[in-house]
Formats: structure tokens, C-alpha cells, sequence
């Protein structure tokens, strides 16, 4: 097709691409003398009808759109001649190599680099899916993103070609739609022909992962559709937790917009706190934190002895002491009479034995709360005995992670009555929690930084409540 002229107007300079029923051109227009790209739709063996509804799509988008990191659409006709029939989409011409072409031409990106790509492609997804109604690119992998050359500190000007997967979603309502994109950078709802905003999201993520490793992420390994690529990047924490949060599988877990990422990156270069709360471990805090990429534990130590139960303590020791003295004496009573009055005991010494345990639980229970890629457990451990006080949960299925700060109420009399502050897992229909009634710390600070902590190791955002 070199030096043939479509449209009476575009002189084809040589082929760019192809695929099944499609060509991708490069050509000069023959009235303002520059270079354009021509997208050929061709009627041949390969053609469904399927291929052009995506292709009128891509044609109506561009033709909508206007931004400068996006080509501009031109020109749209029928193509017919003796020995091609079919459709051709022109557009503008970007001279700038793809992310595909430069990693294989031996450029490695560090992760500064990385993040400046991942900040311009957001902001160009803010711009679609802003669109009204959202623009969907649905097909967002190394060799659809542009990158020109450095320019002195930038990482080069960036720019999304290639909508013919487009989605918007107006198209989707009352239809059927269809399965679009490139495996390995497919989110798992896309596989469902179920697109949304945060689909984008998850390709951009998977296409940064194979910036940092040098691998497709089709070839990296995968644990519960979670892309493993820790192991095959040297990346700061902060940036990998953002990366898993990009390409977390399940929609409810990952980050909901292209605003939201932008925000979490900045947030990240910058070194500021997300969150707003308290991201390291408050001063003369005995709680233990571990965790590796695989694994995070939290251990809370007992309380300790504290004034206030000095009452309960007394208490206990006298109610219990009575309630012996009572045993004894009912059991020295004459058989059969005896056995009445020693059962008639039995409520009152277990009210004894959970002052006992009341007494006992400050000073001697600790709390640990484990994660790892397969479970969650919240177990208490006290004289070498352990139990779970919430049956363990595959850690897969938490969806959300709760920070309820410290408030006030006013209770039936007026009163006023202080609410700790929460910190809460939810795995389904069962809840974890730190904090509050019943969930061992008490200090804001702590449950603060441990939010954060769990978030950064979970991918998930911390919501408020």
C-alpha cells in the first residue's frame, strides 16, 4: 500500500500495525503536507460486526474529545476501491515511541520516573472518565501509552493512543457489550464484559508493574488473581502498597477513581499522610508491630495493674473467700442434705470466677491479631491458653477497614458519655476490632497508627465513621 492515496487526500508512507480486520497507517495528508495516522477497518475474512461498532465508537469518541495528550480526530469515510473495502479513521500523528518500544530498546525507568508516567496518565483518565458520559479506554497496556523523548528533569511528555476498545457508558445500558483488551492487563470484572472507571485503573497499575520488573504481568505469578510482583522490583513500600491498591482483583478494594489514585501518588511524593492520622508509633507505646510483605502482626500486651480495679480486686477476694467458707460447710452437712447446699453454691462461684478472670485479664491476656496472604486471626493467649475471639477469615474477603475517632454522646439522663475511638475489620458479616468496647486499645494514637499501618498493608482505604 506504500504511495497509495485514500480519500484523495492521504498518501500512505508505510504500515505501522496490524491485526484481525485492521491496519494502522502512517501517511501524509496531501493539503497541509503533514503526517497523520489512517485506522483501516477492512471488509475481509476476518471482519464481524462486532469490529465495526467498536470502530464507529472510537471514531464518535475521538471526535469528541479534546485534549493534548490524546490524538485529535481529523477525518472519517468509506473506503472502496477494486482491492480494499472498508472504513478509514484519521487522526493525528504523535512522534514519540511507546513504552513497549523503549523498554525493549533497553531504557529502564526508575521509580521517580514511574510515578511522573503514572501522574500523567491519571490526570488524561480524570479527563475521560470526566467525560459525559465517562469515557472507558478499557485497553490501557505498555504499547498504548507514548513517551517522547527526556526533556531535562521530565521523564518525557506522555500520551494515550488507540481507543478502539473504547466504552462509554451510555453504550453499555440496555445492550450487550463486548469483551475487549489485553490479557494480563485486564481486570477480572472486564473478563465479565463489566467495565467501570476503575478498570482503567487496574491497567494502568499492571502496565506500571511491568515498567518496574520488565516483565508482562501475564508471566509474573499470581496468588488469588493478585499480581505477585514484589519480589521482582527494589520499590519503597509506600509505592509498591499503592501499586497493589491499583491492581487490587476485587472492585470494592481497589482505588474508585482516577482523582483518588492521583491523590494517593501525590500524597506519597510528597511524603504527606494520606489519611490525615498518626502514621508512626506513638511515644512510650508497648504495642508490638511486625510485618514483611507477606505477613503483619499486631501484639497488645496486657494493661497491666491499674488503680480502679484496687475496688473490684477487694471484691473478689472477699465474695470468693465467703463463697468457700459456704462449700466447705455445706459439704461437711450430713449426706444426704449436704448436696443441696453445696450445688446451691455453683451460680455464685461462677460469678466469683469472672471476678477472678475481671482481676486476672489486665495483667496477664495479650491480644494478637495476625494477617498473611490467606488468613486473618484475632486470637487472646493467657496462662499458655489460647482462643479466637472471631473465627478465622480468609484475608481475600476483608472489604472494608473502619476508623471510628473518639466521640461524645448524651445518654437518656443527659449525661454525657464519652465513645472510644474504633478501629474495625470487616470480613463479610464479621468484624475485628481494636478499640471501643471490647477492643483492647484504648489510646487514639495507637488506633491511628495502626490504621494506617493496616491500610499501607492491605491496599485498602481507611474510611471514616
Amino acid at each position: 500500500m506504500i504511495s497509495q492515496i485514500l480519500g484523495e487526500r492521504y498518501e500512505v508512507q508505510h504500515q505501522l500495525g496490524k491485526k484481525a480486520g485492521r491496519r494502522t497507517l502512517l501517511a501524509r495528508d496531501l493539503i497541509t503536507g503533514e503526517l497523520v495516522v489512517v485506522k483501516l477497518l477492512t471488509f475481509d475474512s476476518n471482519f464481524e460486526w462486532d469490529h465495526l461498532k467498536l470502530f464507529e465508537r472510537e471514531a464518535e469518541t475521538l471526535k469528541s474529545l479534546s485534549h493534548p495528550s490524546v490524538p485529535r480526530y481529523l477525518d472519517y469515510f468509506e473506503v472502496n476501491t477494486p482491492n480494499l473495502k472498508g472504513f478509514a479513521l484519521v487522526q493525528t500523528y504523535i512522534s514519540a515511541q511507546t513504552l513497549e518500544q523503549h523498554l525493549k530498546a533497553g531504557r529502564s525507568f526508575t521509580e521517580t520516573e514511574v510515578k511522573e508516567i503514572a501522574k500523567a496518565v491519571l490526570e488524561i483518565l480524570i479527563y475521560l472518565h470526566g467525560q459525559n458520559p465517562p469515557v472507558i479506554h478499557r485497553d490501557i497496556k505498555p504499547s498504548n501509552i507514548l513517551l517522547s523523548d527526556r526533556s531535562g528533569n521530565s521523564v518525557g511528555q506522555v500520551y494515550l493512543v488507540d481507543f478502539g476498545s473504547v466504552q462509554t457508558v451510555a453504550a453499555t445500558e440496555g445492550g450487550t457489550m463486548t469483551v475487549v483488551g489485553t490479557y494480563g492487563y485486564m481486570p477480572p470484572e472486564q473478563f465479565g464484559s463489566r467495565t467501570v472507571p476503575a478498570s482503567d485503573l487496574y491497567s494502568l497499575g499492571a502496565t506500571l508493574i511491568y515498567l518496574v520488573t520488565g516483565v508482562h504481568p501475564a508471566d509474573l505469578p499470581q496468588k488469588d488473581f493478585r499480581i505477585q510482583f514484589e519480589q521482582a522490583t527494589n520499590l519503597s513500600p509506600a509505592f509498591t502498597n499503592w501499586l497493589r491498591w491499583m491492581t487490587e482483583p476485587s472492585l470494592e478494594r481497589r482505588l474508585t477513581s482516577a482523582a483518588q489514585a492521583l491523590q494517593a501518588l501525590e500524597k506519597l511524593q510528597t511524603g504527606d499522610n494520606i489519611t490525615g492520622l498518626a502514621v508512626t508509633k506513638p511515644a512510650g507505646s508497648k504495642i508490638q508491630l511486625t510485618k514483611d510483605t507477606d505477613a503483619l502482626e499486631i501484639l497488645v500486651p496486657p494493661v497491666g495493674f491499674q488503680g480502679s480495679t484496687v475496688f473490684m480486686v477487694l471484691f473478689a477476694i472477699a465474695w470468693n473467700s465467703f463463697i468457700l467458707f459456704w462449700t466447705i460447710n455445706a459439704l461437711a452437712a450430713p449426706f444426704p442434705a449436704n448436696i443441696p447446699f453445696a450445688l446451691f453454691s455453683l451460680p455464685f462461684w461462677g460469678a466469683g470466677l469472672q471476678m477472678v478472670y475481671s482481676v486476672l485479664s489486665p495483667l496477664l491476656k495479650r491480644i494478637r491479631l495476625r494477617l498473611d496472604r490467606q488468613q486473618i486471626t484475632l486470637t487472646w493467649e493467657m496462662l499458655g491458653l489460647k482462643f479466637n475471639r472471631v473465627p478465622p477469615a480468609p484475608t481475600q474477603e476483608i472489604t472494608k477497614l473502619v476508623y471510628v475517632p473518639r466521640t461524645f454522646t448524651t445518654d437518656l439522663e443527659g449525661n454525657r458519655v464519652e465513645i472510644s475511638p474504633q478501629l474495625i475489620i470487616w470480613v463479610g458479616v464479621q468484624k475485628y476490632q481494636l478499640g471501643g468496647k471490647g477492643g483492647f486499645v484504648e489510646s487514639e494514637l495507637e488506633i491511628e497508627w495502626l490504621a494506617n499501618e493496616l491500610s499501607n498493608w492491605l491496599g485498602l482505604p481507611i474510611q471514616r465513621e
